[in-house]
């Protein structure tokens, strides 16, 4: 029962600290066009437990539209050589840097927050996925390219780390050969 609790407890705590994250400032939707790679990945959901040590680097490509919406496509290639794909457009809210969609794949609502970003160099993404009560953080890592310099990694961990997510649920993704266009 006390780790029910305990487990409860750690829980509200980090949607409440979820809930104060905001976007960087001046935040630019044209900087972030184009291809990305996904470097780190965090989580307190609890497929993550089970799906971590398959997980590798995938790609994302960015793209804004003429309403300031931005066109999500993410691809992966799985060990047994096919492509793991998705796509989202996220909607722009009144706060520039926060997104809103839905994802049909989970049938759940992202509430999406781009935390910090160098242009030419990575994005930090923090999302909240809601489906029915249960709210899970989802932190992303990007980088232009397929390195990022330790102190980004450290920063990553340790912003996962404030927005409530297990150490144990970190993980720096290892790298992977790229899907081929579809």
């Amino acid at each position: 029962m006390a780790l029910l609790l305990r487990m409860l407890g750690a829980m509200l705590c980090s949607l409440m600290v979820a809930s104060e994250v905001l976007p960087q400032d001046n935040f630019n939707l044209q900087g972030v066009a184009g291809k990305w790679y996904l470097i780190g990945f965090a989580t307190n959901a609890q497929w993550f437990i089970n799906h971590r040590a398959s997980m590798k680097m995938g790609t994302a490509m960015l793209a804004p539209t003429a309403d300031g919406d931005l066109d999500m496509s993410y691809a992966s290639l799985n060990a047994d050589g096919s492509c793991w794909r998705m796509n989202h457009l996220a909607k722009r809210t009144e706060v520039p840097g926060k997104f809103t969609f839905k994802s049909e794949r989970w049938s759940n609502e992202n509430d999406m927050r781009v935390v910090d970003v160098k242009y030419d160099e990575y994005a930090l993404i923090h999302t909240i996925k809601t489906k029915g009560s249960v709210s899970t953080v989802l932190n992303k890592l990007y980088g232009r390219g397929l390195d990022l310099r330790p102190e980004l990694l450290e920063k990553f961990k340790q912003f996962s780390l404030d927005t409530g997510i297990l150490r144990d649920n970190i993980a720096i993704l290892p790298k992977n050969d790229e899907c081929p266009a579809a």
